[in-house]
């Protein structure tokens, strides 16, 4: 069976990103099965702007008119749904968004964990699930999780490396649930979680994700036969898949249980898997704060 498709991309400046949902799809070598909805989300500051539909993309009008009409950003993420829980509707189609200080928060997840809507269940009502997902049930966890980090911060940002300090944890916890792989974004920073998935024989295995990273002084990435269109700017840029978009590109699977957080395009810093509490924090390149 297949499973669904992630995406999404980190830049340093905004770019504007098109998108064929279907063709996406296709490159994961599954062509047809992801027909329960599709959704995309694209930052601008604290904001987002989120579009969703629990149809297929390639049936969509909205998909077509996105194509060429995607407004820019540094920060998007996109998902194209296989249900596994919950039936298809707009209520269970991902990318879901939840506000926390004062920003939109967005998360998607590829994978299916039993228990998670038991295990995942929110301590309060602040973050409450409108779906009956495992995904869902499990943002609303994050954010619950997060809620103390932001509300300490009076609006500000709390650094990155402490709020990848909570992602990595909870990224820890889902793995016991099954495959766990998701795409989390608080319009500030891109926060990434490679675990297994369902691969062509059928098997779950890693990798789970795949990242590719250009800078202004590489060669372009072009996408255009996967389904993504990039506006042609020298930038940073980070680019994360669920199986690599191009044959010769440079895609790194990320390892399994590996959580990345990416800002402006570059890798900001990285964490390996861990069954411990305690999250050491490994970071690329110099001192995470001072990072532009």
């Amino acid at each position: 069976m297949a499973v669904c498709e992630l995406f999404a991309i980190s830049s340093r400046y905004p770019t504007s990103v098109g998108f064929s949902l279907e063709t996406l799809a296709r490159r994961g070598g599954r062509s047809g099965p992801h027909k329960d909805g599709w959704g995309v989300a694209y930052f601008e500051e604290r904001d987002v702007f989120l579009l969703r539909e629990p149809s297929p993309a390639a049936e969509s009008d909205l998909v077509r008119f996105m194509e060429v009409n995607g407004p820019p950003s540094n920060l998007v993420l996109s998902h194209i749904r296989l249900a596994t829980q919950g039936e298809p509707a707009l209520r269970n189609t991902q990318p879901f968004q939840r506000e926390l200080s004062g920003r939109a928060h967005v998360f998607a997840h590829n994978g299916n964990m039993p228990g998670a809507r038991e295990a995942c269940s929110p301590k309060s009502r602040r973050f409450t699930p409108v779906g009956e997902t495992d995904s869902e049930f499990a943002f609303c966890c994050l954010l619950e999780r997060l809620g103390d980090l932001w509300d300490r911060g009076n609006g500000e940002a709390p650094s990155v490396d402490a709020r990848l300090g909570v992602v990595a944890e909870f990224a820890a916890s889902l793995r016991s649930l099954g495959p766990s792989n998701f795409v989390y974004s608080d319009g500030d920073a891109l926060f990434v979680h490679a675990h297994i998935r369902k691969q062509e024989d059928g098997d779950d295995r890693p990798p789970g994700l795949h990242l590719l990273v250009r800078s202004s002084n590489e060669q372009a990435v072009d996408l255009t036969q996967s389904g993504v269109m990039l506006a042609p700017v020298a930038q940073e840029l980070a680019l994360v898949a669920s199986v690599p978009l191009t044959d010769d590109e440079p895609w790194e699977p990320i390892a399994e249980g590996e959580v990345i957080a990416l800002k402006q395009g570059c890798v900001w810093a990285r964490v390996p898997a861990s069954p411990c509490s305690g999250v050491q924090i490994n970071v690329a390149g110099q001192s995470n704060e001072a990072r532009p």
